[in-house]
C-alpha cells in the first residue's frame, strides 16, 4: 500500500502524512526533506547551489534513515533546496531513492509535491492538500512564534505565494494535483477533521 500526499507548502500534508503512517503502522517520507538534505550536504562542504553535477553527486548520497526534521527545516536550508529543486539530475537520482522507499512492507505514506504525479503515479491512495495562502501563511507565523522566534506575517504570506509560483510553473514535475487524487482543503478544516476525511478514503481503498 502506497499513500502519495501532495500539496504546497504549510498545507498541514506533513502532520496528516505522519499521523496516517503512525494509524495504519506504515513507514513515513517527507520527501522535501531528501531536497533539503541535498541542500544541507552542499552548503555544509562549501560547495556552490548553483552547480548541478555536484548537487547530483550528494543526492545520491542522502540517506534517507537519517533525516532530522529539526535540523533540515531551517529557513536557510529551505532557501537552499528551492534552488537546486529545479535541477533536473538532481530530481532524478531523489525520485530514484523516494521510488525505492516507496515499496517498503507493510506500506508506506510519501509527501511531497509531484508523488502522485510522478514518484508513484500508480499509488492506490492519493491525496491533495491545500488551503489558502493566506491561512498557510497564518499557520507559519504562529508556529514560529510559539517557538520564541520574531516573525512577520506578510513577509511570510509573500514567501509561500511566491513559493507556490516556482513550484507550479517549474518545467520539471510541477506542482499539482493528480487526476485521480482526493482533494482536501483544509482551509477551515481542524487537522483531526482532515485526518477522518483521509481514513475514509484509506480504509475503503484497502477493503478492495
Amino acid at each position: 500500500m502506497i499513500i502519495a500526499i501532495d500539496g504546497p507548502a504549510a498545507a498541514g500534508k506533513g502532520t496528516l502524512s505522519r499521523s496516517i503512517a503512525e494509524e495504519y503502522g506504515f513507514h513515513h517520507l517527507d520527501t522535501g526533506l531528501t531536497y533539503r538534505a541535498t541542500a544541507k550536504a552542499l552548503i555544509d562542504a562549501g560547495y556552490p547551489l548553483d552547480e548541478e553535477a555536484l548537487a547530483e553527486r550528494m543526492a545520491r548520497n542522502v540517506e534517507l534513515a537519517g533525516l532530522d526534521r529539526s535540523v533540515l527545516s531551517a529557513h536557510s536550508i529551505g532557501e537552499a533546496a528551492s534552488k537546486i529543486a529545479v535541477m533536473p539530475s538532481v530530481r532524478q537520482a531523489l525520485v530514484e531513492a523516494q521510488r525505492a522507499f516507496s515499496v517498503r512492507e507493510p506500506g508506506t505514506v510519501l509527501d511531497g509535491r509531484d508523488i502522485g504525479t510522478v514518484v508513484c503515479p500508480d499509488a492506490p491512495v492519493k491525496l491533495y492538500v491545500t488551503a489558502s495562502a493566506e491561512v498557510r501563511a497564518r499557520r507559519r507565523f504562529d508556529e514560529i512564534v510559539a517557538n520564541g522566534t520574531p516573525a512577520d506575517y506578510l513577509e511570510i504570506l509573500a514567501g509561500i505565494i511566491k513559493r507556490d509560483e516556482r513550484d507550479m510553473e517549474r518545467a520539471d514535475s510541477p506542482l499539482r494535483p493528480a487526476e485521480d487524487a482526493h482533494l482536501l482543503d483544509t482551509s477551515e478544516m481542524s487537522i483531526e477533521a482532515a485526518f477522518q476525511a483521509a481514513k475514509t478514503i484509506i480504509d475503503a481503498a484497502l477493503k478492495i
